[in-house]
């Protein structure tokens, strides 16, 4: 008998992608295609976990033939489509969109912000003081994470991933319209009352920081936090029989925080409460 494989081979996809064919398989994204072919293109609000929400725009691209530009996350990649990915109305857009979500949140722990800000030299600064949106302090109500959202983009990736993509819970949402957006709790009640599970799954999904490990987040106010410094080991939980994977963050032999492999087929970059935070009895002395 003939072995019948386990994933049919995908058929492939060939278009222009700045002036090259290139070729990926049918239903990739122009954004996979991009990064197959080593071009760096920005986003912030796409996750390889998630359905794409097109909500950042930092991705955007020129298909020609295309009235608007197209996200690059969410676009597929089409037979016979040409597309350009660095002319001068694409980095334009991204400028504008870096230059409105910095001069109205705080971008200082969204990775490679800085860098993109230069790259695409955006002016944040041009708005005035006035353009901060939320200007409040951290909400710190539990021992296991804090809320920032200062730094919060409105991308909705944790509302996702608290939802209906993975956990299900749906402890989280956004509130209010306009300028008053903000993800908050249901009736805005206070964490320890809502219906989260501390899963920790929308700090994994959080592209800027606004959700992060209270650990990390009082090393950072100490002056502490070194990534650079950091090791990162792959394990399997030891809680239960599910075998989850999990990458421990260790920092001067202290773990300091647990995340988790997203192409890892049992949790795919998701965690329980226990796997993330229940790090504490390794390190106890």
């Amino acid at each position: 008998m003939t072995a019948i494989p386990l994933h049919m081979p995908r058929r492939l996809v060939e278009f222009t992608l700045d002036g090259q064919e290139v070729r990926v398989p049918e239903g990739d994204t122009i954004l996979d295609a991009c990064r197959a072919a080593g071009k760096d293109i920005p986003t912030l609000c796409q996750g390889d976990t998630l359905t794409p929400k097109n909500a950042c725009r930092v991705c955007v691209v020129e298909v020609e033939g295309a009235r608007t530009l197209a996200p690059a996350c969410s676009r597929r990649a089409e037979p016979g489509m040409t597309v350009l990915t660095d002319t001068e109305r694409a980095r334009h857009s991204r400028k504008v969109v870096l230059e409105l979500l910095a001069s109205s949140t705080d971008l200082s722990t969204t990775p490679r912000a800085a860098e993109w800000i230069k790259e695409y030299e955006a002016k944040p600064d041009r708005f005035g003081p006035e353009a901060a949106r939320v200007n409040e302090e951290p909400k710190i109500d539990n021992d296991l994470y804090v809320r920032d959202y200062d730094k919060c983009i409105l991308c909705y990736k944790c509302v996702d991933a608290c939802g209906e993509q993975w956990q299900n819970t749906f402890a989280i949402a956004v509130a209010g319209r306009g300028f008053d957006a903000r993800i908050s709790t249901e009736h805005d009640a206070p964490l320890t009352d809502s219906a989260c599970v501390y899963c920790g799954n929308c700090i994994e999904v959080c592209p800027t920081g606004a959700l992060s490990f209270k650990s990390e987040f009082d090393m950072r106010a100490a002056g502490t936090w070194d990534e650079s410094a950091q090791t990162e080991t792959t394990t399997v939980c030891a809680y239960c029989g599910v075998g989850c994977n999990l990458t421990l963050h260790v920092q001067e032999n202290e773990i300091v925080k647990v995340t988790s492999p997203h192409d890892n087929p049992v949790t795919h970059g998701n965690l329980c409460i226990k796997g993330r935070f229940g790090y504490q009895h390794v390190q106890q002395r």
